[in-house]
């Protein structure tokens, strides 16, 4: 039966209990009492919802709280052990594979190195492979449990009906790689666990916007700074997030060549691949035999050393040119987006923006809009080194809550037919 808005009754049910399901999330443990004002549903309908929860599950008691002259009321959470998700970070330097349970406790984890194959195709989805059987096993979990494996890789992920998700890696040499066909026929999970594939940049955003520095802001934009620089612009019309290929702005005319193979783009100039061949060019000298990160850190100590060690000239030089590169590129996203918040992440990110991050604010100040740029703030993200793979975790939790918790409600994944 449809209402008048076109909505059926099943339609209706699923989405109150997609709202009672998200404020437990978020905001529990919670009475039944706090969730009607919260979810805008009537007590009738908070009842049944909740009962319908618990009988399957996903919600549970969590004690109780003292109401004032009746009766205590009882506390409800949703149930750590109703449902396991899978995140996946494909780096630039290792694959990190992490299994959450339904409140992104992390319960295991396996990392695997790229050293020496790097964005090889075989390589990466047999570590990816090889993580996921190993974070299973180790905990005990069958594969039927899984709401979902989420995936953040470099590039543009467009969504076909025939291969699921497609891997358009230009900075990494893939070019339509069928990645979930891939990995559907190789990691050996039951097709009932759908592949949720997107860019890096975006699966950061969407941990930073649930829970981090990104948390009730109407828009922001998200910047991942790891060998390459990428973006996620979140607004009210976009509330899962988009990823744009930032780093491949230009901005410098027959600039620096950058690994897309184009001129001039952010990327060859932010990116802690070109700062360490920057260095490298200069005169400096990075480590020999180390990958990027430690290569990246040993470039800042050189750059900002302890008080009575000198500085390398170099280094110093470089990274000053890049924040101001760096802020010219935020001062487009301003004028662009006019975003209230700009969040940095990703591993480079992290190590640089402690040091830069003021340079950066003055230099984006100066190359906007002055309108846009006083409405602003540019900060670090608040998660961490693994943002990517929490965030890659959150694709399958949300399409789960967005079916009303109801599993099997899904289709192929984020970039597959959906139902």
């Amino acid at each position: 039966m449809a209402a008048r808005n076109g909505r059926t009754v099943r339609d209706l049910r699923r989405g109150n209990r997609t709202a009672v399901l998200q404020r437990l999330y978020f905001d529990g443990p919670m009475s039944r009492f706090e969730l009607g004002p919260a979810t805008q549903l009537s007590s009738g309908s908070i009842s049944n919802v909740v009962a319908e929860l618990v009988a399957d599950g996903l919600v549970e008691e969590a004690g109780t709280v003292e109401s004032d002259g009746g009766r205590p009321r009882t506390l409800l959470r949703v149930t750590p052990a109703s449902g396991h998700m899978i995140g996946i970070d494909v780096g630039e330097t290792r694959v990190r594979v992490e299994l959450f349970d339904l409140t992104l406790t992390e319960l295991a984890r396996a990392e695997r190195p790229l050293e020496h194959h790097g964005y090889d195709v075989e390589t990466i989805v047999g570590h990816i492979r090889d993580g996921i059987a190993e974070v299973l096993a180790e905990t005990d979990i069958a594969p039927e449990q899984l709401l979902g494996v989420g995936i953040g890789v470099p590039g543009i992920v467009a969504g076909t009906h025939e291969q699921g998700a497609v891997v358009h890696g230009q900075t990494i040499g893939w070019d339509a790689v069928p990645l979930e066909s891939l990995l559907r026929s190789t990691c050996g999970l039951p097709d009932s666990v759908p592949y949720f594939i997107d860019n890096g940049a975006r699966t950061l955003g969407q941990a930073e916007m649930w829970f981090g520095a990104g948390r009730g802001a109407r828009t922001a934009v998200v910047v991942l700074f790891g060998s390459g620089v990428g973006a996620c612009l979140v607004t009210q019309e976009v509330e899962q997030g988009r990823s744009v290929e930032w780093g491949h702005l230009t901005v410098r005319v027959r600039g620096r060549r950058c690994r897309c193979g184009a001129l001039g783009c952010l990327d060859a100039y932010a990116g802690a691949e070109a700062l360490i061949d920057r260095w490298r060019e200069e005169g400096g000298r990075p480590p020999e035999g180390t990958d990027e990160e430690t290569a990246l850190t040993a470039m800042v100590a050189a750059a900002y050393p302890p008080e009575g060690t000198g500085t390398d000239p170099v280094a110093l030089a470089v990274l000053e040119e890049a924040a101001e590169y760096v802020g010219a590129g935020l001062s487009d996203l301003i004028n662009l987006f006019q975003p209230e918040r700009i969040l940095i992440g990703g591993w480079a990110g992290l190590q640089l923006g402690t040091r830069l991050l003021p340079a950066v604010r003055r230099y984006a100040a100066s190359y906007a809009l002055r309108h846009p740029a006083e409405r602003v703030s540019i900060d670090l993200g608040k998660l961490g080194p693994d943002a990517v793979t929490v965030g890659a975790a959150i694709l399958p939790l949300a399409d789960f809550f967005a079916h009303g918790g109801q599993r099997g409600a899904h289709g192929r994944g984020r970039h597959g037919e959906r139902a």
